[in-house]
């Protein structure tokens, strides 16, 4: 007989180029950790990044700009994305790299303009009249057929609901009915009801219930407080190109030429600008009297040297637009020449204009012991065991070559080490591992070297 042992029913996840950041590291004053929530070093980076979540907070940063600016594998991207950890799944946060806009489908200020309405939330809060709570009766009523024949039909349903306050009965259209069904509501489980449209909530099975046995994960929710008719308010979090598209797209007819029509559409469609110009009165309406909240979010473009002339260009106009999200520019290039320009040349390829109303946040190179305390952090996100000496070669390798390198070696010295049968890896798995492959220096000075042997 062969017996195993399950460890764990939770799904596994794929480790990331950044599981192991978890937020930006700083303390209740501001003050970056030198060492907290995956982050090594980069402390006057991750405080300005921290003040920048403040601001995201209060509400005043929204139309302006940061760009982080270093050299390669020196944690733009993974602050990026912890600033996106520290505001919370609430607040919107959208990535894009600068080469995304090249699209044969839309033009380039098109894409721009569709990640900055993804990068802009609304949250909408209506009050609604519900019926509330457990279902202690559930009967349907049926009636003969109106046509001939023995079938019958639902000609309506009773429905018992209980609350701590007291119970009701309710009389309710057979369409509410198939709602129900659709739900898989039983007697026992807590529900609501919409009384304008009759749609049908089930919230979890009433903890009275949590004694019984049973097999399937039921979550088990209170009996609801007050009476059983209430006015509930229900919040939606959307963004505003989720009201772009919803508003975009004609609702043709359910005959086959209009289902063909819609097939042969191009799958993007360029939203035009009467469009958003009504959706965004329609919002102002909306947050004028009450009922919606603006949440300004982030967009992150990386690589943002890839953009050219015409999309700087657009940058500055929708930047300036009263409804507009923080961007956050991230590139690692230096003085190099704005991309589709001939002999414009600025710093970081961002044009000086455009350049001047940024806040430029720097990050510097990591030091030899910041890239050993790095690679220990990536190994143990890895569950890879490192011997001392192995993980000071990483750190020279790394120091020499570059940190993703160093980095990249880490789980091919694994496997090596699982081959040789050794319980964590060695200086000579590593050792044996980075003769077998090549860094970029190493591979330049080959072909610098052996030019004549290459293809121009």
């Amino acid at each position: 007989m062969k017996i195993e042992e399950v460890k764990s029913t939770a799904k596994v996840q794929r480790i990331s180029a950044h599981s192991h950041v978890k937020a930006l590291g700083l303390d209740e004053n501001g003050a970056a950790i030198r060492a907290a929530s995956g982050f090594v070093g980069q402390e006057a980076a991750r405080e300005a990044a921290g003040i920048v979540v403040e601001m995201i907070r209060s509400k005043k940063l929204a139309g302006r700009a940061v760009l982080f600016a270093g050299p390669p594998g020196t944690g733009k991207t993974a602050i990026a994305l912890a600033i996106s950890a520290e505001l919370g799944s609430k607040v919107p946060f959208c990535p894009m790299v600068g080469s995304e806009v090249y699209s044969s489908e839309v033009k380039k200020t098109e894409v721009l303009m569709e990640n900055f309405r993804r990068a802009i939330g609304l949250r909408i809060k209506e009050t609604k009249e519900v019926y509330e709570g457990e279902v202690i009766e559930l009967t349907p009523v049926e009636t003969e057929a109106p046509s001939a024949g023995y079938g019958k039909t639902i000609s309506h349903v009773i429905i018992g609901l209980k609350t701590v306050k007291g119970s009701k009965q309710l009389k309710l259209d057979p369409s509410i009915y198939e709602n129900l069904q659709k739900e898989k509501v039983e007697i026992g489980d807590v529900i609501y009801i919409e009384a304008n449209s009759g749609s049908v909530k089930r919230q979890g099975r009433s903890d009275s219930y949590a004694t019984e046995f049973d097999l399937e994960a039921e979550e088990y929710v209170p009996l609801p407080k007050g009476d059983v008719h209430k006015k509930r308010e229900v919040v939606n979090d959307v963004s505003l190109h989720d009201l772009d598209t919803a508003n975009s797209r004609p609702q043709g007819g359910q005959d086959i030429l209009s289902l063909m029509g819609q097939l042969m559409k191009p799958k993007k469609l360029e939203i035009t600008e009467k469009l958003r110009v009504e959706i965004n009165t329609v919002v102002n309406k909306y947050i004028e009297q009450g009922t919606a909240e603006l949440i300004p979010g982030v967009l992150f473009i990386d690589e943002v040297h890839m953009l050219d002339i015409e999309c700087f260009t657009f940058l500055h106009r929708a930047l300036e637009s009263s409804i507009a999200p923080i961007v956050i520019f991230s590139t690692n290039r230096g003085r190099c020449i704005v991309r589709g320009t001939d002999d414009i040349y600025a710093p970081h390829g961002i044009p000086l204009d455009l350049l001047d109303r940024l806040l430029v946040i720097r990050t510097m190179p990591y030091s030899r012991a910041e890239m050993e305390q790095i690679i220990a952090l990536r190994a143990n996100t890895e569950n890879l065991a490192l011997d001392d000496e192995a993980l000071k070669l990483i750190a020279d390798i790394g120091y020499n070559a570059t940190l993703r390198y160093a980095l990249q070696l880490l789980t091919p010295a694994a496997l090596i080490s699982k081959v040789g049968g050794h319980s964590s890896i060695s200086k000579d798995d590593v050792s044996e591992v980075n003769g077998l492959f090549l860094d970029a220096k190493s591979s330049g000075k080959i072909l610098s070297k052996n030019a004549e042997k290459f293809l121009a």
